[in-house]
């Protein structure tokens, strides 16, 4: 690859909006279509930019199925892209179609492309509750490339024992490992007190944060009539936030391309590669053990061969947060401690920041390109996590360059290599020992 054809973030964009009446909010469109204009803006591309646009890639937007979202971005832009994309649903699937998206500029098959997602599940809600149809339109021409696994995230044994959402199975995976650890009740949420409240800190200021308030220690891992206990030992406080109408984007091009639209050196990340793993066995009831992720940890020695930079060599990091456990299993993966001086969120996290659907990873990634640029020299980490540590995704921009040691098999998927799942008992009989438990 030569140095023309690395591919680079030129720029981003993102919004919160906290109007919720379907009648006069926002649509998901309407925040795309703003997306991709503040986004050209804040690459000095302005509309040049966005007459280029050769590719659109949307993370799926729940509640909204219009025939091809992308194409019908496209339309509202002023153009019409040879290539639309759009993406299953999953915390992965951002930095997944991100990393397609580069994969395909590298090779010349794209030249500029706009990353978009958007989330509006608090008007939705709303909607739902009022008998309203939000006006959301449809249409867009042609047929989507779709990324990412259709697979049921849940097994009908879980689902039998009223296993289904995130908010039951992450308590189960934390207090796995609070058993592996050795720790006792107290002093294990004390830990995760003080891990999120390092998240809050941080959320408090980002003014695109849908609660940005810094929240103490004990505030957090209380119950208390405004912060009740969803599924033991997580608090209110302590699960992603959904309900929110947030929306970010990225322009992507080839540096090439950057120098032919006069693209200033300091808007330019250089794209340093990335990884997506599976996890095997996929249903949480068949993993053997659920107090450690085999794929994440095989996601983050992929990230490190696959862009030849370590974990010590990152300068700010942003592990996906959709609970606690999920950033403690990610600090081991990747091998930082939690209370790492660099930080492990540029966002506030997702719940504090915003669990915005699908999309949270272009939020946080358009967040990192806004502290690298702050800071010449130096090198961010973002990684994902789809459904209930199920699927994992990792990208690292730069400010300095660099082509990834992986880039010809940056974009292929791998599975996590877990051991085989253990027989299922349907009815007990014996003895048995309590892995882990939730309330």
């Amino acid at each position: 690859m030569k140095r023309t054809d690395i591919p680079v973030v030129i720029g981003v964009a993102q919004l919160v909006e906290h109007e919720s009446d379907p009648r006069i909010a926002m649509t998901p469109l309407e925040m795309l279509v703003r997306i991709g204009r503040e986004a050209s803006e804040d690459a000095g591309g302005g509309k040049r930019l966005i007459n280029q646009i050769d590719t659109i890639g949307l993370v799926t937007v729940a509640g909204w199925y219009p025939r091809n979202a992308a194409a019908l971005l496209g339309e509202k832009l002023g153009v019409r892209p040879a290539t639309t994309i759009t993406t299953e649903p999953g915390g992965e699937t951002p930095l997944v179609l991100v990393n397609h998206v580069a994969a395909q500029i590298a090779s010349g098959r794209t030249r500029v492309a706009l990353v978009a997602g958007a989330h509006n599940l608090k008007t939705l809600k709303r909607a739902v509750k009022e008998k309203v149809q939000p006006p959301w339109g449809e249409g867009g021409t042609g047929v989507p490339q779709v990324i990412g696994s259709k697979k049921p995230s849940v097994c009908d044994r879980e689902k039998n024992h009223g296993l289904h959402l995130p908010i039951h199975f992450y308590p189960v995976f934390e207090n796995a490992l609070r058993a592996r650890r050795g720790l006792d009740i107290k002093f294990h949420n004390i830990r995760i007190g003080n891990l999120m409240h390092r998240f809050s800190q941080v959320a408090a200021k980002n003014p695109y944060a849908w609660f940005p308030v810094e929240r103490g220690v004990e505030e957090l891992i209380t119950p208390t009539p405004v912060n009740r206990m969803i599924c033991f030992p997580y608090t209110k406080y302590l699960n992603a936030v959904l309900d929110t109408n947030q929306a970010a984007g990225i322009f992507m091009v080839s540096d090439r391309v950057a120098d032919a639209l006069g693209i200033a050196e300091e808007k330019r990340l250089y794209w340093r590669g990335g990884a997506n793993t599976r996890e095997d066995p996929w249903f949480v009831s068949e993993r053997p053990d659920l107090s450690i992720s085999p794929s994440l940890c095989r996601c983050a020695r992929e990230t490190f061969l696959r862009t030849g930079i370590s974990i010590q060599d990152m300068d700010f990091i942003d592990f996906y947060s959709c609970f606690p456990v999920a950033v403690e299993m990610a600090a081991e993966a990747y091998g930082v401690t939690e209370d790492d001086p660099r930080g492990l969120t540029v966002t506030g996290g997702l719940p504090y920041a915003g669990g915005p659907g699908s999309n949270y990873t272009l939020h946080s990634l358009a967040a990192m390109v806004n502290r690298l640029r702050a800071r010449p020299g130096s090198t961010g980490l973002v990684t994902g996590n789809g459904m209930f540590l199920s699927s994992h995704s990792s990208v690292v921009i730069s400010t300095i360059f660099g082509e990834p040691p992986g880039a010809k098999t940056i974009a292929a998927s791998s599975d996590g290599g877990s051991k085989s799942p253990p027989a299922i008992a349907e009815e007990a009989d014996g003895r048995g020992i309590v892995e882990t438990y939730t309330v």
